[in-house]
């Protein structure tokens, strides 16, 4: 006989493989799946087990898909959760597509949730249109005016390009620029303050939700306000930009004018030194041509009344004035 405390670990190991088998051999699971209409053999459910997939998780969703009409297979439920996909997103995707009657296949949703988006949220936008709030767009009319035009844009899930298509982001750009060129392409600003459908008729005009993810289903101008005027503004900055060149082309010719005067009186000093250091050789020139005999007293005296006749002449056309008060110096008679 064992003794009590063997008994109880073999007791106890005997409870541990019993959950063990009942871990792999999910009998409850096997006979709810068979009372649901899915006939999944028991030896199926411990491949799945083995193979790190949930049995049950494949089990409901192969339920509410055969449920609904759809053919799916627990083989493709599998590969979509192996591959780090949700099947309960692909499965409610296919099921809300069927009820709407909007084509999509099991390789098309499976896409769509392996490239990260929800294929139940495309399938939801598809049958309800969504409403993209965009933000305030600044365009410039042809005679200067800015206005700020803030739209709705109306967008549907294209699902055959939900894979690789660009997002609401890129959407939102394009309208965007549709705007703004729509209201650069008017003469006036009243032009689209009376007709603001021109804009949308002309941005739903270009097919920007091609490459896209969306159908754009309307284009609708919430807003439009009256900014300020560019073109005086540009005026203005240009009016002063030319006064600005103006003053400095003014100063360098002030520079130009007081550096030449600078010059000239430089020059003028420079002939004054000349002039000072001329005269002072008159003298000596004079003392050396008495010596040598060239040049006599009365030769003296007649050129100083010479210079005595010329200064007086002189002071007379510049003050108007009679003639000097001191006489000339007058020679001796002979």
């Amino acid at each position: 006989m064992l003794g009590p405390g063997i008994a109880i670990i073999v007791a106890i190991l005997a409870i541990i493989a019993f959950f063990v088998f009942l871990y792999y051999f999910p009998f409850g699971l096997w006979i709810r799946a068979q009372a649901a209409g899915v006939h999944l053999g028991i030896f199926t459910l411990v491949r799945m087990r083995l193979m790190g997939v949930p049995p049950s998780v494949i089990v409901d969703a192969l339920v509410m898909a055969r449920k609904a009409g759809l053919n799916v297979t627990d083989t493709q439920l599998q590969s979509q959760y192996l591959s780090g996909g949700h099947i309960d997103n692909v499965t409610l995707a296919l099921i809300a597509a069927q009820r709407a009657q909007i084509p999509l296949q099991w390789e098309r949703a499976c896409a769509v949730d392996l490239a990260g988006r929800n294929p139940q949220e495309a399938v939801q936008m598809s049958v309800n249109p969504k409403v993209i709030e965009t933000p305030i767009f600044q365009g410039v009319a042809k005679d200067g005016i800015q206005l700020n035009v803030k739209a709705r844009v109306t967008v549907r899930a294209a699902i055959d390009r939900y894979v690789g298509g660009a997002g609401e982001a890129t959407v939102i750009a394009r309208v965007g620029e549709g705007v703004v060129a729509a209201i650069g392409s008017s003469d006036t600003y009243k032009e689209v303050l009376e007709n603001p459908d021109h804009i949308s008729k002309t941005v739903l005009a270009k097919g920007l939700d091609a490459g896209t993810a969306f159908e754009i289903v309307s284009i609708d101008i919430a807003d439009v306000d009256v900014g300020r005027n560019v073109g005086a503004d540009l005026q203005t900055a240009q009016a002063e930009a030319d006064r600005r060149v103006a003053q400095a082309k003014a100063a360098e010719r002030q520079y130009a004018a007081l550096a030449q005067e600078q010059e000239m009186k430089a020059q003028t000093q420079a002939m004054r030194a000349k002039v000072v250091e001329a005269e002072a050789l008159v003298p000596a020139a004079q003392a050396e041509a008495f010596r040598a005999g060239h040049l006599g007293i009365m030769d003296f005296y007649r050129m100083q009344n010479v210079l005595a006749d010329t200064d007086m002449r002189n002071s007379i056309s510049q003050s108007g004035s009679g003639p000097s008060s001191t006489p000339p110096p007058i020679a001796p008679s002979s």
